[in-house]
């Protein structure tokens, strides 16, 4: 009975993660056919002709290239800043000596979290215009730090808060400062929660089109997203080649998920236990 029901499970998860495949499989399989007549014939089937023309026209001809280079410069450097500054202010609250200050910092991250993005649009805005950012860069990686701030802050400080105290103790007799103990001992233990960290922030960057498609006019600068629009736009009468723009989107961040999956598992559990 045990074993029926083992099996059961089995087959449940193989029919779950079926599921979850098949929109990616047959998006794969549409970019390596040669036309929309192929597609439309023989949608769910292997390509009888693998086309690659078709990633190297979308990757080339439709600057899929210059859109995913600068998404992954501004993902990277905005979920670098991001675990630089969470950290700090998580070691402070977690650390800190007054107690009630450290709840009121926290009750203003849990406050953040509760703020939707789009009602500060406008304000945002207003501010990279004064500053004088707009249309570069910096417009989408200031306000994609300071979003990602409050639950970046709370996921770290959970982690912290399951660090035994005697190490930071031990470090204090050796000599260390707190900067000393931040960098050079807090900082390496708290490795799969930066992990987490990073791999949430970098995932709502990277797939980010509202502040892009608005903060951003020079088609130099554009992000992914934004680019995969003007693209299906020029590419609309060509399903295969929108395809191949489509597994240039997915493939990077499925493989470094893939890649990271059990620093993310560890760094979301570890700081739900204590000790």
């Amino acid at each position: 009975m045990r074993a029926l029901k083992k099996s059961g499970n089995h087959i449940f998860l193989m029919a779950y993660l079926l599921i979850i495949l098949f929109p990616f499989l047959f998006v794969i399989f549409s970019s390596l056919k040669l036309n929309n007549a192929e597609i439309a014939l023989n949608p769910f089937g292997l390509p009888k002709q693998l086309k690659w023309e078709n990633y190297v026209d979308a990757w080339v001809n439709a600057k899929i290239n210059v859109y995913f280079f600068n998404s992954l410069y501004i993902s990277v450097l905005s979920s670098t800043l991001t675990i630089v500054i969470s950290s700090m202010v998580a070691f402070a609250v977690t650390r800190m000596r007054y107690k009630k200050i450290s709840a009121i910092i926290f009750s203003i991250l849990l406050l953040g979290m509760l703020i939707p993005n789009t009602s500060l649009m406008l304000p945002i805005y207003l501010l990279l215009q004064k500053i004088g950012v707009l249309n570069t860069h910096l417009a989408l990686i200031i306000p994609y730090v300071a979003n990602a701030i409050p639950i970046s802050a709370i996921i770290i400080a959970a982690f912290m808060r399951s660090l035994p105290a005697e190490v930071e103790e031990a470090s204090v007799i050796d000599g260390l400062s707190a900067k000393g103990i931040f960098v050079r001992i807090i900082m390496p233990l708290i490795g799969p929660a930066i992990v987490t960290v990073f791999i949430i922030s970098f995932l709502g960057n990277w797939n980010e089109f509202l502040l892009a498609n608005y903060f951003l006019s020079n088609d130099a600068l554009r992000t992914l997203p934004v680019g995969m629009v003007q693209f299906r736009d020029a590419k609309l009468s060509n399903y295969a080649q929108m395809s191949a723009g489509i597994v240039f989107c997915v493939v990077p961040v499925m493989l470094f998920y893939g890649l990271l999956q059990k620093q993310i598992i560890e760094g979301v559990t570890a700081g739900s236990v204590k000790g």
